[in-house]
């Protein structure tokens, strides 16, 4: 731990966009500290079901997520990287205009995404249900390993010289010539701060008399036994609400985004059976062979985001010098850009691309 007490800037929450935000001050020559009051990587960041696809991202966030795509694969071993390709099938006739018409907007917005025939559907996942009407693939998808996160940042961070302090909960922040952090570790100021605290961002900048609508949702994750070899892709539903993919020890990975119960400010949030028997039923409608799989565990995540379910991600409204970095709808695959970005807005650059202002009028837009 560091001695020093005053930095360029404290960025309070050590996820993966807090994580990499520092990493690009930090070579643009800013002082960084990063504070998080659990450990590194341990929220959103580290319970995630690690998917990495393209055809569950937003149109409009397509190439952002294509280029945190790229920046995952760069990070390769040191994260359990694997492109393995993926595909999304629909039951029904609904849910196939539905494929159709969201897979082909996101195609045109970049993602190497096609539909694919039967045919070649069931040669490459046999396994799967005989009751697919219709299926996308897209080359570039895979998933990397979430409990990786922390392990992966806190080392980057040593390698970089940056400070960080886990356990560091915020308690107060005063405002003055710099900013005045209270922590359970002690003071530290700061001529900037970043929050980058995910599902913790509301009751953050309430500490700054700054009110951010920012809701959380509760997801899901389960993982079952060791299973002879079932599915090579990442397999996913029109609906969004199942994603799958096998990992090399045999253990299947299912989500979708069903709901668990808890608020940030309760803790960890908990498993709610009435949804984890409808997530589990959509797998094993999905792959007939996973009725024989046993669930050895299931966990919840905290994942922030405001009415429109797009980013915050820009400087805090009416507090100068203070930014916020968050609720980014498919975060995990996004963050590392997205942090590089933010990082070069607070080095006084102009980023690749546009960042999202959090003091815009907020409505809400589901493409």
């Amino acid at each position: 731990m560091t001695d020093q007490t005053h930095y360029d800037i404290a960025i309070i929450g050590g996820g993966i966009m807090g994580c990499s935000t520092a990493l690009r001050l930090a070579s643009g020559g800013m002082s960084a500290i990063v504070l998080d009051q659990g450990d590194l990587g341990q929220g959103a960041s580290g319970v995630n079901a690690g998917t990495l696809s393209l055809q569950i991202k937003r149109v409009k966030l397509m190439p952002y997520a294509l280029k945190g795509h790229h920046l995952w694969e760069e990070m390769g071993d040191a994260v359990g990287f694997a492109k393995t390709g993926g595909y999304t099938l629909a039951f029904n006739a609904r849910e196939a205009e539905m494929l159709h018409e969201r897979q082909t907007m996101k195609a045109k917005a970049g993602a190497p995404i096609e539909f694919v025939s039967n045919n070649r559907l069931r040669a490459a996942e046999p396994n799967l249900t005989q009751k697919v009407q219709a299926a996308s693939f897209c080359p570039e998808d895979g998933y990397a390993n979430s409990s990786l996160t922390g392990q992966y940042y806190r080392g980057r961070l040593q390698d970089a010289g940056i400070p960080y302090r886990e356990g560091c909960k915020v308690t107060a922040i005063d405002q003055g010539a710099a900013f005045t952090l209270h922590t359970a570790q002690g003071k530290i100021t700061a001529t900037r701060i970043l929050l980058a605290a995910g599902a913790w961002l509301k009751p953050l900048a309430a500490l700054l008399d700054v009110d951010l609508p920012v809701n959380a949702r509760v997801n899901t994750v389960s993982v079952t036994e060791r299973m002879p070899p079932l599915m090579s892709s990442v397999i996913g539903h029109a609906t969004g609400l199942l994603t799958m993919k096998q990992k090399a020890n045999g253990t299947v990975l299912v989500g979708g985004g069903w709901q668990g119960l808890g608020t940030p400010q309760d803790g960890r949030g908990t498993v709610n059976t009435a949804t984890v028997k409808p997530n589990l039923a959509l797998a094993q409608y999905a792959v007939p062979a996973l009725a024989k799989a046993r669930v050895t565990r299931s966990w919840t995540g905290f994942e922030a985001n405001v009415p429109d379910f797009y980013p915050l991600a820009g400087a805090l409204p009416n507090v100068p010098n203070a930014f916020v970095l968050g609720c980014v709808r498919g975060g995990y695959t996004i963050g590392p850009y997205i942090g590089q970005l933010m990082g070069d807005s607070i080095l006084g650059r102009e980023p690749e691309m546009p960042l999202f202002d959090p003091g815009r009028d907020f409505e809400k837009d589901t493409i």
